[in-house]
């Protein structure tokens, strides 16, 4: 009993990243005021972006200030943690020893790091963004996205203030114009306050107030995106820009050295990427930005149907996204893509079907086996990745070209960070196993993906493919293959790795249930439809 406790008491830690590349890191916070609006604020009060980048990297010459996984103020964002978690008996048990635990858990990355020189032939490094879900900042799918950098992508992750972070923190910012939903409060030339946006729980369950409320969330999230690519657009061109997380030490600017590095000036070149909420987040964006405020005015539905988003033609993201955007879907929750009042979006394709686009083979959702077995989020997850979402049934000669997979065993925590660091509390939860090789799956499979639509992506290594190694060089295996082409393969043959057959027929009697993942016990959040029981801890078979 002794050795399990002191097992406990260790400082969890996150396995290095298998890419070639080191990884660096840059905390961003931009007044937006200092960027050109794509939309109207949704919400004026939030009045800064915030985000972190993970990037390739040169080696440091010296030690660097570790970067915490737990974001400062920690005592702050444990208690918000701790409450989004609820506060029966059992998260108060883990919360009796998680604290010190989670104060010191570090990112293995460098922080404010020289940007590694691209090796591409366009001497810019490949850009993918990823949302995070309910519960999530910028940090914490940080083993997914730093694995990624490791292979030669910048990496933008950013912390949504929509309320479904757990808490975030905006700034104060110096002499800005700052519009409060009080008018009397609205004040112009003077600071902008420092405020904090708590979580704002909605019902898991259908409902106009909960439809309302999450089509706000996503219209804050796009807005934040649009916004997003407007700095990068003017960090790429070498504008100055204002950070308000400071300078690094030496002084320099923590975003110059960015200039003429990001592939981002060409449409479609971003590489889009999210979880759950965040997943469904980017499958309305691209959908809303591409067919524009047409799609809505177009629909026959009954109910009146309303914009998520629509940015002027001239902003950077209306000129980003096109057909060939790549897309990686995490466990997409379908629930928020039902809403009524933009039913026009669930009835349209994704851009990817629209020519001359590649017809699907830039999309690749990667399900939990707890949201593959949810087969009524499953059902919808197949139309919206579809060629024609209106259509309940599909065959799979109309979806050759859809790509969905499942880790074996693998729960809805196992692809963020929290699998990985508490590997015996999500085992124990959700029944999960090997979280550390689901995450690497996932990032096979994610730039495998990319790789196939021409990103310069470093090869994924013989260990993450789980190959013997070479004992003896010879012309066949000297000039290996960039490619992994055994992850993506419809006949599978990874352990463990499973995809997932597009037919009806395939299904049939796989899961006949409209029920959300059967784990025993899962985070507020974590199951969308699940019903909340005393404190925020659910059991889905209660």
């Amino acid at each position: 009993m002794s050795r399990y406790i002191s097992r406990l008491s260790l400082t969890p830690t996150f396995p290095a990243y298998t890419g070639p590349y080191d990884v660096g890191t840059v905390d961003v916070e931009i007044p937006v005021v200092d960027l050109p609006a794509p939309v109207e604020s949704p919400d004026p009060s939030i009045t800064t972006i915030r985000f972190r980048i993970f990037y390739p990297c040169e080696q440091p010459a010296r030690a660097s200030k570790p970067v915490r996984w737990l974001p400062n103020p920690q005592r702050a964002f444990l208690g918000a943690y701790a409450r989004f978690m609820g506060a029966n008996a059992m998260s108060a048990g883990v919360f009796s020893y998680l604290p010190n635990l989670l104060y010191h858990i570090t990112i293995p990355v460098v922080r404010d790091a020289w940007l590694r020189k691209p090796l591409t032939e366009s001497g810019r490094w490949p850009v993918m963004v990823f949302s995070h879900g309910l519960g999530g900042t910028r940090n914490s799918y940080s083993h997914f996205v730093g694995s990624i950098a490791s292979h030669g992508m910048i990496v933008i992750a950013p912390e949504h203030r929509d309320g479904s972070a757990p808490i975030s923190f905006i700034r104060e910012s110096k002499g800005m114009s700052y519009v409060s939903k009080d008018p009397e409060k609205s004040s112009q030339g003077v600071n902008s306050p420092k405020r904090t946006v708590d979580y704002v729980y909605l019902p898991h369950r259908p409902g106009q107030d909960v439809e309302d409320g999450r089509n706000q969330q996503l219209r804050i999230r796009h807005w934040e995106l649009g916004l997003l690519l407007e700095a990068l657009r003017k960090i790429d061109v070498g504008e100055h820009i204002t950070n308000l997380d400071g300078l690094s030490p030496d002084h320099r600017s923590k975003l110059a050295m960015f200039a003429g590095r990001l592939d981002i000036q060409r449409p479609g070149s971003i590489a889009w990427s999210g979880h759950s909420f965040g997943a469904t987040t980017l499958i309305q964006l691209v959908k809303s930005v591409y067919y524009g405020p047409l799609g809505a005015s177009e629909d026959q539905s009954s109910t009146p149907q309303r914009e998520l988003f629509s940015p002027t033609p001239s902003s950077a993201i209306a000129q980003q996204i096109t057909p060939a955007s790549p897309m990686v879907l995490l466990d997409p929750w379908s629930m928020p893509l039902r809403s009524e009042s933009v039913r026009w979006l669930g009835n349209t394709p994704l851009p990817t079907y629209a020519p001359p686009g590649p017809a699907g083979a830039n999309v690749i959702a990667i399900l939990s086996e707890a949201f593959f077995k949810w087969g009524e989020n499953l059902q919808y997850t197949k139309q919206v990745l579809s060629p024609d979402p209106t259509s309940t049934r599909t065959s799979s000669a109309h979806n050759q070209q859809l790509r969905i997979f499942y880790p074996v065993s693998s729960a809805h925590l196992s692809q963020s960070d929290f699998g990985v660091l508490f590997p015996w509390l999500t085992k124990k939860l959700c029944n999960a196993d090997e979280p550390e090789r689901t995450l690497r799956l996932n990032v096979r499979a994610a730039l495998q993906m990319l790789r196939e639509q021409g990103y310069e992506v470093a090869s994924t290594s013989r260990i993450d493919r789980e190959e013997p190694e070479v004992t003896e060089v010879t012309v066949d295996n000297d000039k290996e293959s960039p490619h992994d082409w055994t992850i993506l393969a419809p006949d599978s043959r990874v352990r463990g790795w499973v995809a997932v057959k597009l037919s009806d027929e395939a299904l049939e009697g796989a899961n006949d249930t409209s029920n959300p993942p059967s784990e025993a016990v899962t985070f507020k959040g974590e199951i969308p439809n699940g019903e909340l029981s005393n404190g925020g801890m659910i059991s889905s078979q209660a």
